[in-house]
């Protein structure tokens, strides 16, 4: 098992998360993980600000999406961090939800297409191509080239993915995938669809590294507050699958209340709404409990656990008891 770790927008600033980020490296994590979410901080100012604070994690964004921001940008985004990190860049294209990116009047409904035509044109420009792209999304002229000279000619490439189709094409097309295992049990839902994409072309499902965001909050102490993950909750609950909520006995419209309280600004009262059923959708517990659940997940075929959320009451001491406990056990 690989361990990454995913720091949103709500733990803080951008210096406070690249600070969790040097603490993260310390602590054994191979992986850091920033969403790249519409209207929140930019994550190419963070992943840049982490490359030059740290010297061995890997870096990358999350939800990096071609349709607010060009395949060129992002290429010489992705060429640019790598040479800053010296080589420790890695991309994760693709969409968390179709709705962030038709906030600003963008359709997305092309977004499986439009993912794929970016994922070849992204790694044309890096081989040093010509990309003279003539796709449904995309068509460009013989002017479409880099010019400079990426550090690598591969970077790898994660696919951010939902749905049974779109997480199909992250098991074709990735290097690895990048799926919101958000409960946990979704894992049995999401694993089966990335490795059909991947069998679908006559691909060993072993070679994409299924990297399953689940949320995280761990604490030495058992009785923990969770206020945090219930603010969480009450805020992206609504977005999540249906067919992963159906995996802890939940749907959809059980959010329907808790979202029209974050919609009238009521969020005290969203996050008091929110049931002890629904922080199911998160690893919780102490050490010992999250590395049984973690076991569960390497048992379901996730090789990269990615966690994210709130991390736990306290993300230092968080990062420190996966650095202490949770990590060093996997090793062994």
């Amino acid at each position: 098992m690989k361990f990454g770790i995913r720091f949103i927008d709500y733990l803080g600033s951008i210096r406070e998360r690249v600070e969790l980020t040097v603490l993260a490296e310390q602590a054994g994590f191979e992986y850091v993980w920033y969403p790249h979410d519409t209207f929140m901080h930019n994550t190419w100012v963070l992943t840049s600000a982490a490359a030059a604070s740290t010297s061995k994690i890997k870096i990358g964004s999350v939800g990096t999406n071609p349709f607010t921001t060009n395949p060129a940008e992002i290429a010489t985004y992705i060429a640019s961090l790598d040479e800053l990190s010296n080589g420790r860049a890695v991309l994760g294209l693709g969409l968390h939800t179709h709705k962030m990116v038709e906030w600003t009047g963008t359709d997305a409904s092309h977004s499986i297409q439009a993912t794929r035509e970016a994922t070849e044109i992204i790694r044309a420009l890096l081989r040093g191509e010509v990309v003279d792209y003539q796709g449904d999304q995309f068509q460009w002229t013989d002017q479409c080239y880099l010019r400079f000279k990426p550090l690598r000619y591969e970077i790898p490439v994660y696919i951010c993915a939902f749905g049974p189709e779109y997480l199909a094409l992250s098991g074709e097309i990735g290097d690895g995938s990048l799926p919101m295992i958000t409960p946990p049990e979704s894992a049995s839902y999401m694993v089966p669809a990335i490795s059909k994409g991947a069998i679908a072309i006559g691909r060993d499902p072993k070679e994409v590294d299924i990297s399953g965001c689940a949320w995280l909050s761990l604490s030495a102490d058992p009785a923990a507050p969770t206020d945090i993950l219930r603010q969480m909750i009450s805020y992206f609950g609504w977005g999540l699958e249906a067919e992963a909520l159906k995996t802890i006995g939940l749907t959809p419209q059980d959010f329907a209340p808790i979202k029209a309280l974050i919609d009238a600004g009521e969020y005290q009262r969203a996050k008091d709404s929110v049931t002890q059923e629904m922080c199911q959708l998160a690893l919780t517990g102490t050490p010992k409990q999250v590395i049984a659940q973690i076991e569960r997940l390497a048992d379901q075929g996730i090789t990269q656990v990615n966690l994210g959320g709130p991390i736990g009451p306290d993300p230092k001491e968080a990062i420190r008891l996966m650095g202490e406990q949770v990590i060093p056990y996997f090793q062994g």
